[in-house]
């Protein structure tokens, strides 16, 4: 912690330059920010604690259930991106730092996703009182749809934002992928009957594109800091 700090002292990096570095030598147009959002808030790791949750419940609740976690969800995503881009304003802290965090979330999210997959099956939760609709705000909403690194990421996306064309692509962005949340959680019984074993391939497949994508992140978030001369590809 003490290197990284004197790392920022010797080489700061203002939030301006460093969001024109991120947005152009890190690639991050609209298919790498749809990956790493879909990675971060897509419905893939929703399914099994969805149906967790829902166990014994009837198609009718789910769907609302569903709906309001989709609100919920929506809701904290525009105020933590809105609170996160002030914060980044008024306290100056160096984009880098926090694309530094998401990766490093990005990477231990991914390495716990791959640990889980040989802890066997989640078992439906077992409580005295039926599931009622509280659960959408949490566990659903939050952390299971919106997760800390995916507020992390729509907090830099938001400073990224020059420009009204580049908002409106990352809100098309993030709320499509809400939209498949949505979408898988309606459907999340059938899916996971169906496709299960399939599911958990795409799975262990996901979660290793997250391990490298959060290396990625995390070394080019050091290399604008100032710690190393990234070499080009």
């Amino acid at each position: 912690m003490r290197i990284l700090l004197g790392l920022l002292l010797m080489f700061p990096v203002t939030a301006h330059a460093a969001a024109k570095a991120l947005a152009g030598g890190a690639g991050l147009g609209a298919r790498r920010m749809f990956v790493l959002l879909f990675l971060m808030l897509g419905p893939i790791k929703i399914l099994v604690p969805f149906v967790s949750i829902t166990h014994g419940t009837d198609a009718a609740f789910r769907r609302r259930l569903a709906t309001r976690a989709l609100f919920f969800s929506v809701a904290a995503l525009i105020l933590g991106g809105a609170l996160g881009r002030t914060l980044l304003e008024r306290l100056e802290i160096p984009v880098p730092v926090l694309a530094l965090t998401v990766g490093l979330a990005l990477f231990l999210i991914a390495l716990g996703n791959i640990r889980d997959q040989f802890s066997g099956p989640v078992r439906p939760i077992s409580a005295g009182k039926p599931p009622g609709l509280h659960l959408a705000i949490n566990p659903l909403a939050f952390p299971t749809i919106v997760t800390p690194s995916g507020i992390a990421a729509i907090m830099i996306f938001a400073v990224l934002a020059q420009d009204e064309r580049m908002k409106l692509t990352i809100a098309g962005i993030t709320l499509s992928i809400l939209l498949l949340d949505w979408l898988a959680m309606l459907f999340a019984h059938a899916i996971l009957k169906w496709l299960g074993p399939a599911l958990q391939v795409l799975a262990v497949v996901l979660s290793v594109t997250q391990v490298a994508l959060g290396l990625q992140v995390m070394l080019h978030s050091l290399s604008l800091i100032g710690a190393f001369a990234e070499r080009g590809n």
